[in-house]
């Protein structure tokens, strides 16, 4: 944990930041907990302001190859106006959660190149800064992990993970990016398709599937919608059902080919939650947010959810459906949903 300015303003000898998380894997929706401790140096230091920040590494290509810094996708608040008198130990504990759409950084063990990380933010004698982030690790939820089994199983191969600074139109995306997982056709396919981007936004009852095919290409394609609930994930034949989702993209695509005589055409089929409204379209941005390619194929990430079948444990969700309060903290403000925090509000 590294505050270059504050703490190097107050001189040496000042006090010490640190962040400690509960290293366990969180889930989207789920929350994440730890405390800031701060140890007071030589002398009193008063602090005027103390906030944790959620943050995705950026990248200004495709596919993340340049680094641009940090974006903040949630804030939370702790406290401010306080002192630390020498020698003093103080820890705070915080509850964050984190938003449905919070991108995975690792499938079935595998990590996926996507850099996730809560930092805390301070202000000493008129100065800001931020800490180095934590590194958060999210594995997917069951729902998510329901349909990467499938395309396991059909012999799809995953190639990078991507978060993109931009929203996907027709969508009910809240937060600034999203993340595209590039994936190789299995062979049934790949005279029909040379390559696939998933997308997964989470909520609270389900989640809206994203796929785009050859997106690379150019061009643009229909838009469909399809039902992905929480319940009964079990009785659902998987591998049939994301069969017939890339089947119809296929067919889409070739439709619009034929009519816009592009082969590069890219088209989109979305497997949207039940019963949302109002759904928000939004402009595509340029950028990419902290993507990498991934040292995996079908024999590793996606393969390892091959056989996927047993979906025990489901009742865990009803328990992320009512999340528990914020709870141990100081002052701090209400987040509200997710992408409501400051760091969205600039």
């Amino acid at each position: 944990m590294v505050f270059k300015r504050v703490l190097g303003s107050l001189g040496v000898g000042g006090p010490v930041v640190d962040t400690v998380l509960d290293r366990e894997p969180v889930r989207p929706g789920g929350v994440v907990r730890g405390h800031v401790r701060l140890r007071g140096g030589g002398s009193a230091c008063d602090f005027e302001h103390l906030a944790l920040e959620l943050v995705a590494g950026v990248g200004a290509g495709y596919g993340g190859e340049e680094d641009e810094g940090d974006v903040v996708f949630d804030r939370l608040r702790l406290g401010g106006g306080f002192r630390l008198d020498a020698r003093e130990h103080r820890d705070i504990p915080f509850t964050i959660h984190i938003p449905w759409e919070t991108p995975l950084t690792e499938v079935s063990g595998q990590p996926l190149g996507v850099v996730l990380g809560v930092r805390v933010e301070l202000a000493a004698a008129g100065v800001r800064d931020h800490g180095d982030p934590e590194p958060l690790i999210v594995r997917p939820l069951p729902v998510q992990d329901a349909v990467l089994g499938a395309l396991g199983r059909l012999g799809f191969g995953l190639v990078a993970a991507d978060l993109r600074l931009a929203h996907i139109a027709g969508t009910g995306q809240r937060l600034p990016f999203h993340q595209e997982i590039e994936l190789t056709p299995a062979p049934q396919y790949l005279h029909d398709v040379n390559e696939i981007a998933l997308t997964l936004l989470a909520g609270p009852d389900g989640m809206e599937v994203v796929l785009e095919a050859d997106k690379r290409g150019g061009g643009s394609g229909a838009l469909g919608r399809h039902t992905v609930r929480n319940e009964g994930l079990e009785q659902r034949d998987w591998t049939d059902e994301v069969d017939s989702w890339v089947r119809a993209l296929i067919e889409s695509r070739a439709t619009h080919t034929a009519r816009d005589g592009r082969s590069g055409a890219a088209i989109a089929g979305i497997a949207g939650i039940a019963g949302s409204a109002g759904v928000t379209a939004g402009t595509a941005a340029s950028g990419a947010v902290g993507g990498g390619m991934v040292a995996a194929g079908l024999g590793d990430a996606l393969g390892n959810l091959a056989g996927l079948g047993d979906l025990a444990g489901l009742g865990d969700l009803r328990d992320l459906g009512a999340l528990e309060g914020l709870e141990g903290l100081g002052d701090r403000r209400d987040l509200g949903g997710p992408g409501s925090g400051e760091g969205n509000r600039g």
